[in-house]
């Protein structure tokens, strides 16, 4: 039998998902899923001071938008700090660990004088191997790893190949503060090794801590889970992605109007192949997903082609799935609890519905989406920005009241006979076709921009198309 698969997404809550985090949630959900195991998620708020409620609300807000499930309830780390102490304490019993009573001063000294000497500034071991009965009073100790001195750690990584860590680099790192406070190295090994988590995958800027975490595993006499250290995500100028990219946070690119399905192929594709492919379903992303097809290069963010590949998704997403993603897309944008609130009105839907096929093949986003459709919730008189305005002259407007009677006269309103009579005004009057079209447009929309004139005239059916004709009409 196959031991199961157990993957493990370990954000701080300090803020919100950022794009990072997401593809790290990503590429280990995808890695579970494909092989029948799990995700687990833990919250890694030993960082009392910048941990809030609101961050870890956030977090799992970002990740289900996403589509991106963990299996069982969410771990506080912090929760499990009396097990990360026992766990020292068995090591100071065991030999594999010791009591500190060095004060900070000490230490920032010893680090001073190695510096000094042109040495790594690390704690030189003065506790190590020292008896207890030499334990000054009144001081509470901190609790030290005792690393082997010679030799190296060998991290076999499943992106990053072999790894190599003289070990005379890697000191006794603190485990327990002298307050008591398990460290965060401490931590995710004693967290990992309790919730069974077999494959550990996160951004290479923890291949380090995974030197000092093997020693503490082999300390504890625990197997070290398979590791994957994935390159980070950087900036279109090639720096490290940062907020002065734009926005990085998961809720951010749902204000943006991009598709979660969207963001989970792109998230992808950043730093994984499979062949030349660049559009994959969810479905294709689990069966194909491993570590031998990610890169060991940093992926650059491009917002262009997110952008392009968000339209695709726009374009091929069931009308009934779009407008369930735009629904849940509106509520944290300006306008959006009006517009959801005209949608919660069933003629109102299916006035929506029956628009959307137009609207979706000319919008990347779902703000493209809501400013093209906004004619269909705007009361008149319509307000016309700058475009329609001019688009509207007093030559437009008198066009606009001869063609009236021509549109009063179709009996069966419908898209198709709407452009059979603006064909035949046209005609009659020695325009051309944009002559009527540009105005009819910037009346029914206010906008100079729009989806086609007769699917609008279609959709808004025809006493509102007379309506709001007859507003501009001279």
């Amino acid at each position: 039998m196959t031991e199961s698969v157990v993957t493990r997404f370990a954000p701080s809550p300090t803020g919100y998902l950022h794009i990072g985090g997401a593809r790290t949630a990503l590429f280990n959900w995808l890695y579970a899923k494909g092989r029948g195991g799990k995700m687990l998620l833990r919250i890694e708020d030993t960082d009392r001071a910048r941990s809030t409620d609101d961050a870890v609300l956030a977090l799992k807000d970002g990740l289900s938008w996403l589509g991106i499930q963990w299996d069982g309830e969410p771990v506080s780390q912090y929760g499990n700090a009396e097990r990360h102490r026992a766990v020292a304490e068995q090591m100071v019993k065991d030999g594999t660990a010791y009591y500190c009573y060095c004060t900070p001063e000490e230490v920032n000294a010893m680090r001073e004088k190695a510096r000094a000497e042109n040495r790594p500034p690390r704690y030189d071991g003065t506790w190590r191997d020292r008896a207890p009965s030499e334990a000054p009073e009144g001081i509470s100790p901190a609790i030290r790893l005792k690393a082997p001195l010679e030799g190296d750690t060998i991290i076999e990584d499943k992106v990053q190949g072999t790894v190599k860590f003289p070990n005379k680099d890697l000191d006794d790192l603190v485990l327990v503060r002298s307050d008591g406070n398990p460290t965060y190295m401490l931590a995710v090994v004693v967290d990992d090794h309790d919730m069974g988590v077999t494959h550990i995958v996160r951004g290479d800027d923890h291949l380090t801590n995974a030197a000092r975490q093997a020693l503490i595993y082999k300390a504890l006499g625990w197997d070290l889970p398979v590791v994957s250290h994935i390159p980070l995500i950087y900036g279109p100028d090639g720096a490290k992605l940062s907020k002065r990219h734009g926005a990085i946070g998961a809720e951010a690119y749902r204000a943006m109007g991009y598709l979660p399905a969207a963001m989970r192929n792109y998230l992808a594709r950043l730093g994984w192949s499979h062949g030349d492919d660049e559009i994959f379903s969810t479905d294709q992303m689990i069966e194909w997903f491993d570590f031998d097809a990610i890169g060991k290069s940093p992926s650059r963010f491009d917002f262009k082609k997110l952008e392009n590949l968000n339209a695709h998704y726009m374009r091929s997403t069931p009308d009934s799935e779009l407008l369930e993603a735009f629904k849940v897309y509106l509520p944290d944008v300006e306008g959006g609890v009006q517009v959801l609130e005209w949608l919660s009105n069933a003629q109102n839907e299916a006035k929506f519905l029956a628009a959307l096929p137009g609207l979706k093949e000319r919008a990347k986003t779902l703000v493209e989406l809501q400013e093209s459709a906004r004619y269909l919730w705007v009361e008149r008189p319509l307000d016309f920005d700058e475009k329609a305005e001019k688009l509207l002259s007093e030559d437009a407007r008198a066009v606009l009241a001869r063609l009236l009677p021509h549109f009063e006269a179709v009996t069966d309103w419908s898209g198709e006979n709407t452009e059979a009579a603006v064909r035949a005004f046209a005609e009659q009057e020695e325009l051309k076709l944009g002559k009527v079209a540009q105005p009819l447009r910037a009346a029914l929309t206010g906008r100079g921009t729009s989806p086609g004139i007769f699917d609008v005239l279609e959709v808004l059916g025809k006493q509102e198309s007379l309506a709001r004709i007859g507003d501009c009409a001279k």
